[in-house]
């Protein structure tokens, strides 16, 4: 008898320091860059880190590291290369003759794990979009089985047409067709958000995996998949919430990250709309992550980036049951960083200082959500009234 079990694929992670990123950075992304090829289904071996001051056109991490990393991917039978900045076509090409395995860099680990997640037509037509822009410029001839899914009418090309020429054509094409597809379900979903009635939007935003969907849940009393993997909610979801008599609309979205592929923030633009057309958003934050800071900038830069910046939110710490520090000794003399804060003392800085309305809860543990929903209720209730001063709800 054979064993037909299927082994785990292995891979190596790589990652660029240079101006724009220094080491620690680098090795943070690194981090998270394992996690993301864990969710892919992915074991993460080793990291390999290069100190270029910019990508070199041929490698991307020169000839001395490629030579480095081909000799520990030979010795250990390693599966693939994933590194943490877009490479150009070129240069994927080069190192997969380099490294004798597949190449592959933090925007397609992340395309195939939205390609996992998706569940309705809906993510799927987005999902593919993205997917067919982004191999769009790196067809290498591997694309011709694609000219099967064309009709019978204009699929001959001619005798002189290469057949990298005919791949393309065929890939422009299901572009043209995806995007026709998505007008089509855009204009459904912008009509049915009109048709909501007179109810404020509240929308949840956030990085991915910080635990919008269990605040979903919580608020909600409904059952909205949620899970500890990166990228869980791809579809949006809105529940009817009602606190005190106060009924609002609240809308669950698809998770923000570094280096987020351009192509799905175009392909998800419907989804986002519900960011872009909600009057409150709720900006959870997991403050048991190391790097909530960094990620809470990367999250206010995309809602900028689509037009969401300006709108008025509520900043939930989510995760508190998770957060932990290390004391500082008594003669350590060096200034307290976040690493060395209680929760209290972490309260009384930057956070303490903002304007917007800066909760600190556990979803899980149920701690202190008896202040988030009278905040919640407080802000809707303030916005109705505005929007709506002759047709008040029981308060």
């Amino acid at each position: 008898m054979f064993d037909t079990a299927l082994q785990q694929e292995t891979a190596v992670l790589i990652g660029l320091i240079n101006r724009e990123q220094n080491e620690t950075q680098v090795q943070e992304y690194l981090e998270e860059l394992a996690f993301l090829i864990e969710t892919a289904g992915v074991k993460p071996l080793k990291k390999f880190t290069q100190n270029l001051q910019k990508p070199d056109p041929r490698t991307f991490i020169g000839s001395g590291k490629t030579a480095q990393i081909k000799d520990y991917i030979k010795e250990n039978n390693i599966n693939m290369a994933v590194f943490d900045d877009e490479l150009s076509p070129s240069q994927q090409r080069n190192l997969e003759k380099e490294f004798n395995c597949k190449v592959l860099d933090r925007n397609r680990i992340i395309l195939d794990i939205f390609a996992a997640r998706a569940r309705t037509a809906h993510a799927k037509t987005q999902v593919e979009l993205a997917f067919y822009q982004y191999m769009l410029p790196r067809l290498t001839g591997m694309w011709t089985h694609l000219e099967r899914q064309r009709g019978s009418t204009g699929t001959r090309s001619g005798a002189g047409e290469k057949e990298i020429e005919t791949d393309r054509r065929i890939v422009r094409d299901k572009i043209s067709q995806l995007k026709e597809e998505l007008t089509a379900i855009d204009r459904q979903m912008t009509t049915q958000r009109k048709n909501r009635g007179e109810m404020i939007r509240v929308a949840l935003v956030g990085y991915t995996n910080v635990g919008k969907s269990t605040i979903m849940n919580m608020l909600s009393k409904s059952d909205v998949f949620a899970e500890n993997k990166l990228f869980a909610t791809l579809d949006t979801t809105v529940r009817k919430v009602v606190i005190d008599n106060l009924p609002f609309l609240l809308s669950d979205t698809v998770g923000f990250i570094r280096k987020l592929p351009t192509h799905l923030v175009e392909s998800f633009k419907s989804t986002l709309d519900e960011v872009r057309e909600a009057d409150l958003l709720i900006h959870v934050v997991d403050i048991s992550h190391p790097q909530f800071e960094d990620q809470i900038k990367v999250v206010t830069q995309t809602l900028t980036d689509i037009g969401a910046g300006d709108k008025t939110t509520i900043l939930v710490f989510n995760k508190i049951d998770a957060y932990h520090y290390i004391e500082k000794e008594a003669d350590d003399l060096l200034p307290a960083t976040k690493e060395n804060m209680s929760l209290e003392q972490l309260k009384k800085t930057w956070m303490g200082k903002l304007n917007a309305p800066c909760l600190f809860i556990s979803a899980t543990k149920k701690e202190n959500l008896d202040n988030l929903r009278q905040t919640l209720y407080t802000m809707v209730k303030e916005l109705h009234e505005k929007r709506y001063p002759y047709n008040k709800f029981l308060y």
